[in-house]
């Protein structure tokens, strides 16, 4: 009996999970259990609870992981398609998937909003390999800005001539357009896991993966007649084609100890000295390494910017890594030209933001057009919110106020691609160095209709610059802050 009823709920959770975001599961659940014809009443009845314990733990597994909602309006404001600047998983799709790791890659930014556009030539990925991969050679007609998330490896790639370099937690390393790479993972136990930010250099908002590998990955060799392939190899196409079938097992897949060993050792690079310093352009920096922008006892803010690093200043993009303690917050501010692009590597939070261009009058489905924020009125802003845990990406336009804060009882790590950086400054709307405090006190008297003295005691009352005590809240409270 107990075995049928699993049977049924597992058939169920297949079935109508696609339902879940409206949470009709239980009843879909229940109402199974009462049409079974093979079912007396007190199996059914057993049924039915064991729908009700099913569903218990399905909440209190989906709050551990940051994922329950309330109602249906809630998900909608947290991730729907009120809040265009927040994207989970479900919004990327799988690239590469073996038993060896898998790359998943983001979908188009303005495939989510128009309100994106300005970042529409950029896409997000995620690379997770086993410990002792191989990932296959491949190019990409994409510029490509790699973040180590975690683990150690040995990247490769082939210009003029062959480079290799050992990469590790916090590295920073690009890859150009059309360069041929490849990559192990040389930890024997731990995972390799890289973020990439991708820009495209052929179809805008778009890229392929160019491999020459085999039958899987599909070699873009087979692309061509095999008559051309016998002329350009000078080798029959019956022996061609056998060779070209060798090739099955993924794009990422195990190696040995042995062959780990001979792909991890790079090579000698003699750096040269300034002004004709072109190859130290191609070396992996430590984001980590480097003096932090911020730090207290709230949060660590790392800061890689291109007018300091030749490897980012083509790209005109910026890294940052922020390590957020549990319980802290950064201090409300806004980018004067930079888009935030910014991904979850580790811990939970959440994040606030004004936006102008989604109003409360422009609907729950939150779609923005220009003659419906005229008529809003000037000066009406949106509270977008979205949760934070690993793997989520979030975006935060130029000029928008925003602040992000980690929960009660986890740290938050986040790694961010600032697009548009060249002349980027940050301004900083409260604790210490915060902008009113700079201006003059009339100033400050005429804008806030506030005499001076009692402006300047409210905005200097914090004392902490960027990092800050958090809202003291409750676990069950800070995400609906």
């Amino acid at each position: 009996m107990a075995s049928k009823i699993y049977l049924l709920l597992l058939l169920l959770s297949v079935t109508v999970g696609c339902l879940a975001s409206k949470d009709p599961e239980l009843e879909q659940c229940k109402h199974q259990c009462r049409v079974q014809q093979k079912f007396d009443e007190k199996q059914k009845r057993d049924c039915e609870k064991m729908c009700d314990e099913y569903h218990k733990m399905k909440r209190e597994r989906e709050r551990e992981e940051g994922r329950y909602y309330e109602s249906e309006e809630e998900r909608e404001e947290e991730y729907g398609e009120s809040n265009p600047y927040v994207f989970d998983d479900e919004h990327f799709e799988e690239r590469v998937e073996t038993g060896e790791g898998r790359i998943r890659v983001l979908q188009r930014f303005t495939q989510r909003s128009e309100l994106l556009r300005v970042i529409e030539n950029y896409r997000v990925s995620l690379v997770e390999a086993n410990p002792s991969t191989f990932v296959s050679p491949s190019h990409f007609d994409a510029e490509i800005i790699l973040f180590v998330a975690e683990g150690r490896g040995t990247i490769t790639v082939i210009k003029e001539k062959r480079q290799s370099f050992d990469v590790k937690c916090g590295d920073v390393f690009i890859v150009p357009s059309g360069a041929p790479f490849y990559f192990i993972n040389k930890d024997e136990h731990q995972k390799l896991k890289i973020v990439k930010l991708l820009q495209s250099t052929s179809v805008p908002g778009s890229f392929e993966i160019f491999q020459p590998g085999g039958e899987n990955p599909e070699s873009f060799y087979t692309a061509f007649s095999w008559d051309l392939l016998e002329a350009a190899f000078k080798i029959p196409k019956d022996k061609l084609k056998r060779f070209f079938e060798q090739q099955k097992e993924g794009t990422i897949i195990k190696a040995s100890r042995e062959q780990i060993r001979s792909l991890s050792r790079p090579e000698e690079f003699i750096p040269r000295i300034w002004p004709f310093s072109e190859g130290e352009t191609e070396r992996p920096f430590n984001l980590l390494k480097q003096d932090p922008w911020q730090s207290n006892k709230f949060g660590r803010l790392f800061e890689a910017d291109p007018g300091e690093f030749r490897q980012l200043r083509d790209l005109n993009v910026a890294v940052a890594f922020a390590n957020m303690t549990k319980g802290s917050m950064m201090t409300p501010h806004y980018y004067s030209k930079a888009t935030k692009i910014a991904v979850v590597v580790d811990g939970e939070g959440g994040f606030q933001m004004a936006c102008p261009h989604l109003s409360s009058s422009s609907g729950r489905g939150g779609r923005w057009s220009e003659r419906e924020h005229k008529r809003t009125g000037e000066g009406t802003y949106q509270k977008i919110r979205g949760r934070l845990r690993r793997g989520v990406v979030f975006i935060i336009p130029a000029g928008h106020p925003f602040s992000v804060f980690a929960s009660p009882n986890h740290n938050l790590q986040i790694v961010c691609f600032e697009v548009n950086a060249y002349g980027n400054t940050k301004y900083l709307l409260a604790g210490k160095d915060n902008i009113v405090n700079k201006m003059e006190s009339v100033a400050r008297e005429l804008g806030f209709n506030t005499p001076g003295r009692e402006v300047e005691r409210m905005f200097r009352q914090q004392e902490e610059e960027f990092f800050l005590p958090g809202p003291n809240q409750q676990e069950h409270e800070w995400t609906d802050a």
